[in-house]
């Protein structure tokens, strides 16, 4: 008998027509609210479940890590005090995302150069040591959320409302972390905030390369004379730069741009394009000046733009520039660093003020919190600093220590807001960040 004709396929759902109709924003409580799923805010957010507090964990991107994963910034600044051995300054998530890393194949490198220890990582090792984390500690993660409202009571931050494409929520919670690196939450919430005047800050658009050769990759001060000899010739903005290789991958994280980074919306999206134009220009200037390295390079990713400095909040406390330089050690100190100040401050380079093998320098706790807020508290590059100073303390190291400081002292307020943390409580809280001293570099070599 002939075979019978075939049947369709009988769905296996229901298909139903709905229209969308208003309603009021889904509403959730928690213990406290970080705005910024970069560096800072993972740090903050992973501390605070870690003290046993409900989280939620907000950021605008539809992935975790912000610039660190986005921006493929490749490279951990700001660890390790000065010298080509220095000790690890920062501890916190960066003994586990080290320790995670440098467990897998050629996902972490240290560089000993000859003013401190810099650390390349894989951004893709970085991104899921990040999901991996979140999920273990039960935070509550909302991804793709554009902050649309604050509601403030006085100086107390009550719920943030954000929109997304699955529609709008409002998160209450006793506190609040500012880790949006543009004193989103902060700005949004009316407290006073700062931004350059009549200067601007540039950015950098990163581009990672596959198929170089290492062997014959130059050296940073042939590549920067590259730059400023061909740059006018290509139509490359900066005329200096820095290759990121990880020995054997084949591929190198390029930082070879600058890009404006304005906050309106349609500049902003203008500048985004515009820097990978420059990241093409600037790919085309290497395979030209240094073909046995680049010559057969082609580009594999271009990250999100690279945002250094564009709004931060006005706080109880401005660091300044002297304060850095004299290494100031303030009675509230929760970070410290030794990186240099590396303000991009004009589009061909950069300005850079190096210390020397002993120094290091301290982020006040009073410089997170804004003037006049109770239950709020920044951590990352939106901190209170002149151009200088924040351009020494907005690195990955002193951002860690950041984010677990404001887990701290939200954990130690209470009901009682900011104003009345026992200082002493939270130093030793926070001691290893401030004053320890561990040599991991003696384990990696």
């Amino acid at each position: 008998m002939p075979d019978p004709a075939p049947r369709a396929p009988t769905p296996s759902a229901r298909i139903r027509t709905i229209a969308r109709t208003p309603a009021p924003p889904r509403e959730i409580d928690t213990d406290i609210c970080v705005v910024g799923g970069g560096i800072a805010g993972m740090s903050a957010a992973i501390e605070a479940a870690r003290l046993g507090r409900r989280v939620v964990l907000i950021d605008s991107a539809p992935f975790l890590g912000g610039q660190s994963v986005g921006a493929i910034i490749a490279t951990f600044c700001g660890l390790f005090s000065n010298g080509t051995h220095g000790y690890q300054l920062t501890r916190g998530i960066a003994d586990d995302i080290l320790d995670s890393l440098a467990a897998q194949d050629r996902a972490l490198h240290y560089r000993h150069g000859p003013h401190t220890v810099v650390v390349y990582y894989d951004e893709i090792a970085l991104a899921r040591w990040f999901e991996t984390s979140v999920r273990a500690l039960g935070i509550e993660v909302l991804l793709g959320a554009t902050l649309r409202e604050v509601r403030r009571a006085g100086g107390r931050v009550e719920a943030v409302c954000c929109a997304t494409r699955f529609g709008d929520i409002a998160v209450r919670a006793n506190g609040f972390v500012d880790a949006s690196g543009d004193a989103a939450l902060t700005w949004l919430a009316g407290f006073a905030c700062r931004q350059p005047e009549g200067a601007q800050v540039f950015g950098t658009q990163m581009v990672v390369v596959e198929e170089i050769n290492e062997a014959a990759a130059p050296t940073r001060e042939a590549l920067a004379a590259a730059m400023a000899e061909h740059g006018e010739a290509f139509g490359v903005r900066r005329r200096e730069g820095l290759a990121f290789i990880i020995p054997g991958r084949g591929v190198a994280a390029l930082n070879v741009t600058h890009t404006t980074t304005p906050l309106e919306p349609l500049a902003a999206s203008a500048a985004a394009l515009e820097g990978r134009e420059q990241a093409d220009r600037a790919v085309a200037l290497l395979r030209h000046a240094f073909p046995a390295c680049f010559g057969a390079a082609r580009v594999r990713a271009y990250g999100t733009p690279g945002i250094r400095q564009t709004r931060w909040i006005a706080a109880r406390h401005t660091l300044s520039e002297a304060e850095v330089i004299a290494g100031t050690r303030f009675d509230d100190a929760i970070a410290r660093t030794a990186w240099p100040i590396e303000l991009h401050d004009h589009a061909s380079g950069h300005r850079w003020h190096l210390f020397d093998r002993d120094h290091v320098h301290y982020v006040p706790l009073r410089s997170m919190i804004p003037a006049g807020a109770d239950n709020l508290i920044a951590a990352g590059r939106c901190i209170d600093a002149d151009l200088a100073a924040l351009s020494s303390v907005r690195v990955m190291g002193p951002c860690i220590a950041m984010g677990a400081a404001a887990a701290h002292a939200l954990d130690l307020a209470g009901p009682g807001g900011l104003d009345r943390i026992d200082l002493a409580a939270l130093h030793g809280r926070v001691r290893d960040n401030v004053d320890g001293q561990h040599w991991r570099w003696q384990q990696q070599d």
